[in-house]
């Protein structure tokens, strides 16, 4: 192995991609670090300037120009971080997601169209070339919060969610086969029966494979979304996936109108509730039951989206009290 291969593979696999006009590639008026921007703000929806140069290693003027453009084009918006006043927030305004989702989707189809080019039997081996190269050119480091990315549903990640549940509650917790048919209900009637404008799915993804989920959807109260599903893979905690997943959820719903999110959930899953707790749900009622094999206490929680976060703060810390 020579620098000279590695040179020449690069030149190979930029030329497949189409990274040296990836605007023409995808019929779109973006190049190739425009795009991954826009990715990387539609993923982390709490991603400030700096946290995108850290990430994308971009120069500090570079990026300010992309943001710039962006803005004069409608598709972000900046303020002042919630947690540093020092830093300015970056986020999509609705025809910046519309147009991160596209993009998102004419990437998609193109290397669809070129794994159509793959046969069948030469996939398995095209699947560990990349994870071997991606292992030996990784340095062998532990994954960072920063290499997780959040992203819509793709074929099978729906079946993944109901698989995942059922083995993960049934091995930690002991729940039977009555939690894998719950699950599956839930899911199977939001992949048939699904609002896209006020009803949405995040999957985490950590070097190629789903290790997290959580779904937003319509409660029967009016103005009330309702989460469902959150999920963290054992070997991906730590990480800070569940905050994520939970907090891109709480800002959908409320850039979308939702006056409030609430959610239903057990005692025993103490580091979920820890969660929702952090994001300002307040317990409103709690109950024994018997279900999934088990006995249980089931919690309802609530978060009221025009609560000030002092307020939310304040009431989340006495229900906790």
């Amino acid at each position: 192995m020579t620098v000279q291969d590695i040179r020449s593979f690069n030149r190979f696999y930029t030329n497949v991609i189409g990274a040296l006009d990836y605007g023409r590639h995808l019929y779109a008026p973006y190049t190739l670090t425009e795009s991954r921007v826009l990715y990387e703000l539609a993923h982390a929806p709490r991603t400030d300037a700096a946290d995108l140069r850290a990430q994308l290693h971009l120069d500090a003027g570079y990026l300010s120009r992309i943001l710039n453009k962006f803005e004069e084009d409608g598709l972000v918006e900046r303020g002042p971080s919630e947690t540093d006043p020092r830093r300015r927030r970056i986020t999509l305004t609705s025809p910046g997601r519309e147009a991160a989702a596209l993009l998102d989707e004419r990437a998609r189809e193109t290397v669809g169209a070129l794994l159509d080019t793959v046969r069948a039997e030469d996939r398995p081996r095209l699947a560990e070339a990349l994870r071997t190269v991606r292992a030996l050119l990784g340095d062998g480091r532990a994954p960072r919060p920063e290499d997780v990315v959040l992203r819509e549903p793709a074929p099978g990640d729906l079946g993944w969610i109901v698989q995942r549940n059922a083995a993960l509650y049934a091995a930690e917790y002991g729940f039977n086969a009555d939690y894998e048919g719950l699950v599956a209900r839930i899911v199977a009637d939001y992949g048939e029966d699904h609002d896209p404008h006020l009803e949405r799915t995040w999957i985490a993804e950590l070097d190629g494979r789903p290790v997290g989920c959580v779904m937003c959807v319509r409660d029967d109260a009016p103005e009330a979304a309702r989460l469902r599903l959150l999920l963290v893979e054992p070997d991906a905690r730590g990480l800070g996936i569940g905050d994520r997943l939970v907090g891109a959820l709480v800002d959908f719903a409320r850039e979308v109108g939702y006056r409030e999110v609430v959610l239903w959930t057990n005692d025993i899953l103490g580091a979920a509730r820890r969660i929702y707790q952090r994001h300002g749900f307040v317990l409103v009622a709690e109950k024994p039951h018997r279900s999934f094999g088990q006995d249980l206490t089931g919690q309802d929680w609530r978060l009221d989206l025009h609560a000030t976060p002092e307020r939310r703060r304040g009431v989340a810390g006495g229900g906790a009290g």
